[in-house]
């Protein structure tokens, strides 16, 4: 640029307006785009700078004068601009950036040393750990940051800036697993209780966080991840008119995700009354060793008058574990977060996977009829290898439930254990089962049920358990269904117990089939032959000729529902060999579409 020392320099109006403001005096000495005058135009002021470095010679214009497009304002001369005048004049302007990036140094763990050294002793991750774990690296959006609690007429805003960082809930939009299904496949909403930040309780402002991520998650239809350890409902908020808090639609907001998006819940450290209430709604609830979970803490539980318990006593992941409440049970946040992940993905996108060992299903049944296996055998031999995950183990152990992949498309696991009661299907056990096929249909899951059940538990000790009302779960839960269903009959598929593995009848799977182990019949074996043929036993008076002739009846049923027969029948579909379960089940899923009929059809849950 050619130097324009003591050259005419015209400052004119861009535009039609006021003038604002003249800043620079007579006699000052501009740098380059220094402001020379404001013209306010619509209620906005606009700059007009200086187009190079000048001196102001003469100030034509006067603060308030109402000024056309070209009107003269300022006059001056081009002069050699000094450093240290522009260094000036930018010092003038406030700082924005550097507020903004010491209030985000106030959001990291490293602004908290010693609660995080706290947490590191008790086993534990803090908030951003495990989101940071779970999340994509540099996929976070997060929401909210900025918010404190709102206490401005108990403490001083610097204080509560530095000590309740967004108000203890870390929550935002993210992606896991993106290099795995891609961006769009792969984004979710997390959410995330601070226990570092009043015991991770649920604040005003925190309240309304979530109300924005859950109505996103609705919008968006993201899956949300949840980590819920936190204290409940904090009554220490002053900052706006609440009276009981009750309107607060957090709850609401949350349970009405349920059956559109997948809610994930994991629950380490305390969880007690709201934060538990949220992660009670979860479609699968991951507990870590060590944790307490209850719908009141401590002080709840003493002030209703039923006595002072430890916090670790309120509600120990062993019970919860035994109840059903929670899905899985995990060493520590990290086992957590990776279960968290390996979920996700099972409902993001079909994934290809490891064959396993199918000619080991043909040693799966034992040769003995009566003696007892572990189903997980045959799951082992079905599914991808290392894609099973079962839910609720130690709840209901004669009902075995799981999500597993198939030549990498995610299917919904339902197998009979004859370890325990013998297979046969007792209140928990259908309560298991239903709730497992209304999640395969919520979420578009392929059922593949693997049967071995004498049938429904009975006798009066059963019945005093409700159990009419929880077997017909089942029944209801199925009638639901728009997934297809495969059904495999391992070894007894016997009686109504029977039909509700299968879905209601044998008849609604898109194929019923039989290993040559297999053995059907209306009723078990024994009951069925004492009840048709009463009259002919009793007629008999020599015991041990009785007792022969009910041997000889109850061998000659086992034959008639051996599964052969039973195919032959037409009752069944086939029975094929054991190691070509796995081939069959693909064929027929790749033959069906994702749904057979329209999905989500009402229902009233029978319990």
């Amino acid at each position: 640029m050619a130097d324009a020392t003591g050259s005419r320099i015209e400052i004119r109006s861009p535009m039609v307006g006021t003038v604002a403001a003249l800043p620079a005096a007579l006699g000052a000495t501009l740098g380059a785009d220094s402001v020379v005058a404001l013209v306010e135009s619509m209620k906005m002021e606009h700059p007009v700078t200086a187009p190079e470095p000048m001196e102001i010679t003469e100030v034509v214009a006067s603060v308030g004068d109402a000024v056309a497009k070209g009107d003269l304002l300022v006059v001056g001369r081009g002069v050699s601009m000094v450093a240290d005048v522009e260094a000036e004049a930018t010092a003038e302007a406030p700082d924005r950036l550097a507020e903004l990036l010491a209030r985000e140094a106030t959001l990291a763990d490293a602004a908290r040393p010693e609660r995080v050294a706290k947490r590191h002793v008790l086993g534990l991750r803090t908030a951003r750990e495990n989101v940071a774990d779970l999340v994509d690296e540099g996929s976070l959006v997060e929401y909210g940051r900025f918010a404190y609690a709102a206490q401005r007429a108990r403490r001083s805003e610097a204080e509560l800036i530095a000590e309740t960082p967004a108000d203890g809930l870390i929550g935002g939009i993210a992606t896991v697993n993106a290099e795995r299904f891609g961006p769009e496949a792969s984004s979710c909403v997390v959410v995330s209780y601070d226990y570092m930040v009043l015991a991770g309780t649920q604040g005003q402002r925190n309240h309304a966080k979530k109300d924005r991520l859950f109505e996103l998650a609705e919008r968006l239809g993201l899956p949300v991840v949840l980590f819920a350890e936190g204290g409940g409902g904090r009554p220490g908020d002053t900052d706006t008119a609440v009276v009981t808090g009750l309107d607060t639609g957090a709850f609401a907001l949350f349970a009405r995700l349920s059956g559109q998006v997948p809610l994930i819940g994991i629950a380490a450290g305390r969880c007690f009354a709201g934060n538990a209430a949220l992660l009670g709604c979860c479609d699968i609830v991951i507990a870590v060793e060590g944790a307490s979970i209850g719908m009141g803490g401590p002080a709840m539980i003493e002030g209703g008058g039923l006595g002072v318990v430890a916090p670790d006593e309120v509600g120990p992941v062993v019970v919860h574990a035994a109840a059903g409440s929670v899905d899985l049970v995990v060493r520590d946040e990290a086992e957590a977060v990776d279960v968290a992940r390996r979920l996700l993905g099972l409902f993001q996108a079909a994934e290809p996977g490891v064959a396993p060992d199918t000619q080991a299903l043909r040693a799966v049944v034992p040769a003995e009829r009566k003696r007892a296996f572990d189903p997980r055998t045959a799951i082992e031999g079905i599914v991808d290898v290392g894609t099973l995950i079962e839910l609720r183990p130690d709840f209901a152990p004669n009902m075995v439930t799981g999500l597993a992949r198939i030549d990498g498309r995610t299917v919904a696991i339902l197998a009979n254990d004859s370890r325990t009661l013998a297979g046969a299907i007792d209140a928990p056990a259908a309560d298991k089962a239903a709730r497992h096929l209304q999640m395969a249909e919520a979420r578009g899951i392929p059922v593949i049920s693997l049967i071995d059940t004498p049938g429904f538990m009975v006798g009066p000790e059963a019945e005093a358990t409700g159990l009419v009302r929880h077997v017909s779960r089942m029944f209801v839960a199925a009638g639901a269904l728009s997934v297809p269903v495969v059904a495999i009959v391992l070894r007894r598929a016997y009686g109504l117990g029977a039909q509700a593995m299968a879905a209601g009848s044998l008849r609604i799977p898109l194929a019923t089939v039989a290993w040559p182990s297999g053995e059907l019949g209306g009723m078990g074996l024994e009951g069925a032959v004492r009840l048709g043929f009463r009259r002919e036993l009793e007629a008999i008076e020599d015991p041990v000729a009785r007792q022969e002739a009910e041997a000889a009846m109850i061998a000659a049923a086992y034959e008639h529902g051996r599964a052969l027969n039973v195919a032959a029948h037409l009752e069944i579909d086939d029975v094929i060999d054991p190691a070509e379960t796995r081939a069959l089940i693909i064929r027929l899923l790749a033959a069906a579409p994702a749904r057979l009929g329209e999905p989500r059809r009402r229902f009233i849950d029978t319990f």
